[in-house]
């Protein structure tokens, strides 16, 4: 038995042709692996953003009612874990730096074998003196939109041609991999690409593709904010710009279907195609993640799974979870959930595989730690909101202090603040953890700041989906505000929210 896992990051469905898209990008292989495979059209994420979303997918249970962005915790019992313990071999191909990053600790460890390649994003690897010595901000620079941060800035001066660029290095080296290891059985290989996360930076000849008619400055990076930073031109230039780099991604990891094909691997290997979360690329005036709404184009995401010898498409239309990929790996490796030592928030996607149920959940629940609790139950989506402009009570619940790029020491808590945090035990594990007030914490990336109530989201929204697929206008019915109200706390419960959550949205 073997499993093939490939995880994009910040993949926007409404580009795939597999999902009806109306604005598809150039996707051949990805449609190729579509055409063989399950398609979840009711799919959707669970803690956001990044680091969150894997460690959903590794524990098989949602995580951001407890803690933001940080490590694999010492009490979690990781899939790559239980699948060593059962003698199944799991490697980890990836660029996704963060896992080497604060606040990205224990991901890589626990699986047999893993490699990451270097220089996406900000990552500091190819961060060093050359020949005039290290770049260094111009303290005389006005912060604009064309900005590069100069870590990157550094890194891209090495990519001459598409595959040197870290995410075709990434499914180059998969390929290879498993070209390698093709005729071996029982493992898991999981291929992780950064992109089309920005930078939406690509060779000439991927945006060639797209006929971009853009002349301005180079921009390829948009800010974490409103579209009213960009002018109309600049909104479609980033849009082609983000599909051309998905063009990019999609022709490597056409090297990995490839092995697939030459070794016939189609006919008894599971293949798994996803993402972390979407991203916003101008809908409803936001670009990227994190600090808008919970709209569908960050939440509701792609899954694709092909089954042993599947040759034909096939739609399910019931909601899914990120979480729902850890038991159903399991069971596919014949290993029973109750080796478990956490109780599992994920149910198994094999009954809607083998075609036996439409559906294995009447609801999903979905969010950012400190931010918008929102869940849907297909027909509505509910985004609910702090009732007090402090965003209190909340608190952090962790064994590993860190989050992205920082501990949760000296550098993000004042001394003076320190008494106030306290050891507790969690309702669903008896390991001590530490009880952070969260408006103690400096958060230093901005863009995951729990401190205070989201000033992007004004109040609760709720929206017909069948009536308002692209969630622009809200309904107004106190009635059904109150019903889905309270659905929400009940699918809270069933995540194990802690008491303060409920008092801090108003449940």
């Amino acid at each position: 038995m073997r499993t093939i896992l490939i995880l994009l990051d910040s993949l926007n469905r409404r580009f795939l042709r597999c999902y009806h898209s109306a604005e598809p990008a150039l996707t051949p292989n990805i449609d190729r692996l579509a055409g063989c495979s399950t398609i979840f059209d009711g799919h959707y994420c669970g803690s956001s953003p990044c680091m969150p979303a894997r460690r959903d997918l590794m524990t098989g249970r949602l995580n951001f009612l407890e803690r933001p962005w940080g490590g694999i915790e010492a009490f979690d019992h990781t899939l790559p874990s239980i699948l060593k313990q059962h003698g199944v071999f799991s490697c980890m191909i990836t660029d996704h730096y963060h896992y080497a990053e604060t606040g990205g600790e224990n991901y890589f460890h626990n699986f047999s074998s893993w490699h990451l390649e270097r220089g996406q994003e900000h990552d500091l690897y190819f961060h060093r003196p050359g020949p005039h010595g290290l770049m260094k901000p111009d303290p005389h620079h006005a912060p604009s939109r064309f900005d590069i941060p100069i870590p990157y800035a550094q890194s891209r001066q090495h990519y001459q041609t598409a595959e040197d660029y870290p995410t075709p290095r990434t499914f180059r080296h998969a390929a290879a991999w498993l070209e390698e290891n093709h005729a071996a059985d029982n493992f898991l290989l999981w291929v992780e690409a950064f992109s089309p996360h920005e930078p939406f930076d690509v060779p000439q000849e991927y945006l060639d593709l797209y006929h971009d008619t853009y002349y301005g400055p180079p921009l390829f990076w948009p800010k974490y904010a409103t579209t009213e930073q960009y002018t109309p031109e600049e909104i479609q230039h980033l849009r082609l710009r983000y599909k051309a780099l998905l063009t990019m991604t999609d022709a490597y990891l056409g090297h990995l279907l490839d092995v697939l094909d030459r070794y016939g691997m189609w006919e008894d290997t599971q293949v798994i195609f996803t993402t972390d979360h979407g991203y916003m690329l101008g809908e409803h005036g936001f670009f990227a993640k994190n600090y808008m709404p919970d709209y569908n184009e960050t939440y509701q995401i792609p899954l694709l799974i092909h089954q042993p010898g599947q040759q034909a498409p096939f739609h399910v239309s019931g909601l899914t979870q990120n979480i729902d990929l850890f038991p159903t790996i399991l069971e596919y490796f014949q290993i029973p959930l109750s080796v478990c030592r956490n109780p599992i928030h994920g149910r198994s996607l094999n009954p809607m595989l083998r075609r036996e149920a439409e559906s294995v959940r009447d609801a999903v629940i979905f969010g950012q730690f400190g931010k918008t609790v929102s869940m849907t139950d297909g027909r509505y989506t509910y985004f609910r909101q702090a009732v007090r402009q402090d965003n209190q009570p909340l608190f952090v619940y962790t064994s590993m202090p860190t989050s992205r790029l920082q501990y949760f020491g000296y550098e993000g808590i004042a001394p003076e603040d320190c008494g106030r945090i306290t050891l507790a035990q969690m309702s669903w594990h008896p390991f001590p953890v530490y009880r952070i007030p969260a408006d103690c914490i400096d958060f230093q990336s901005k863009s995951q700041d729990f401190r205070l109530r989201n000033p992007y989201v004004t109040g609760n929204l709720l929206f017909d989906n069948l009536a308002d697929p692209a969630q622009e206008h809200p309904i107004q019915s106190a009635a059904l505000e109150q019903s889905y109200a309270a659905l929400l706390r009940q699918l809270m419960a069933a995540h194990d929210a802690p008491a303060e959550q409920y008092i801090r949205l108003g449940l």
